[in-house]
């Protein structure tokens, strides 16, 4: 963790001065050098992934945060939402993870967000790369103001929802030319399931979105923080915008798909109706010829029909120019 000469300078507020400052990153509570950047109050950022109830305590003593805060940090699941308390805001945000697991359990995390003009705070429940790479690229860099520091964290948890929308349009087409092909109930139970991945990510896009259009003044309005331009938060808002076109357009496409599958099920129901209509009704009037001679068979004795030909002729022969009349008519149908 490095200090700029700039802040060295000025140790009240190096941004507010018109200079630029070094922003440190920490992955895991260090109390004393914490206590000394909200000393000196500079803008710092503490990421922590899976804090313990011992961790949750050293947040309440070290920010003072509010109870029921602390409270939905021990217990992950909520809504996104933005809580407005004296000089900090907590935000619930989501982000996404590409594990290439059709389950949206496995793709969704909550972050949980401690906002001040003093600090941010993110807690999530596991790890995440999007997290872990802005960490190790923001750890000592030249800042102008805290607010691109927001950007970049905010930034990063929406564009990682473009990568599993991405794989997931490619695994559309996939399904939809095997469908084609021949559909089985494994590609039902996929398209079933990417709906369930859709609808879920659309439950907390969609809040999220709404949430940057109506609140994000209260972020831009804490005391302390530094802004540029809000064109980094419309930014953001952008592109949660543009997520949420996604996820309607892959229901739409989902929807698409589902029915194709159903239509092509149905046309092969019923192209094997027709090969079973086509071989009950062939054996149709053999059943009757057959029937027929059984009935009467001892009046064909009686009469003198006993020559082998004409068992082969009648009988057989009969049976046989059923079948080849039938199979041309049915041919001459288009049924075969």
């Amino acid at each position: 963790m490095t200090v700029g000469k700039a802040e060295a300078q000025h140790p009240d507020r190096a941004a507010e001065s018109g200079f630029d400052f070094v922003v440190p990153c920490f992955s895991g509570i260090d109390e004393a050098a914490i206590r000394d950047h909200l000393a000196r109050d500079h803008f710092f950022w503490l990421d922590l992934t899976a804090p313990s109830a011992e961790e949750v305590d050293q947040l309440r003593e070290l920010f003072g945060f509010h109870p029921l805060a602390l409270e939905d940090t021990l217990h992950f699941g909520q809504r996104p939402k933005l809580d407005q308390y004296q000089d900090y805001i907590f935000l619930v945000f989501y982000g996404a993870h590409d594990t290439n697991t059709p389950g949206a359990e496995e793709l969704l995390h909550e972050v949980q967000m401690f906002i001040s003009g003093k600090y941010l705070v993110t807690v999530h429940k596991d790890t995440l790369p999007a997290l872990d790479d802005q960490r190790t690229r923001l750890d000592g860099l030249v800042l102008h103001s805290e607010q691109f520091l927001l950007y970049r964290v905010f930034d990063a948890l929406t564009d990682s929802f473009f990568p599993p929308l991405a794989r997931m349009d490619d695994e559309i087409d996939e399904l939809e030319a095997a469908v084609l092909q021949g559909p089985t109930d494994a590609q039902l139970q996929r398209l079933f399931s990417m709906k369930r991945t859709l609808l879920a990510m659309r439950k907390v896009v969609t809040p999220q979105r709404d949430l940057f259009a109506r609140s994000i003044d209260q972020i831009a309005d804490l005391s302390g923080l530094q802004l540029d331009e809000r064109d980094y938060f419309r930014d953001v808002y952008d592109h949660l915008i543009r997520i949420s076109d996604l996820i309607d357009s892959y229901r739409d496409l989902l929807s698409s798909t589902t029915d194709l599958y159903l239509s092509t099920v149905s046309n092969r129901q019923n192209e094997v109706m027709k090969q079973l209509t086509i071989v009950g009704t062939i054996f149709l009037p053999l059943s009757f010829i057959t029937g027929f001679f059984g009935m009467n068979f001892g009046w064909l004795v009686n009469t003198g029909i006993a020559p082998t030909w004409t068992f082969w002729v009648i009988g057989v022969g009969s049976m046989l120019a059923t079948c080849l009349v039938l199979l041309r008519f049915f041919r001459r149908k288009g049924w075969m």
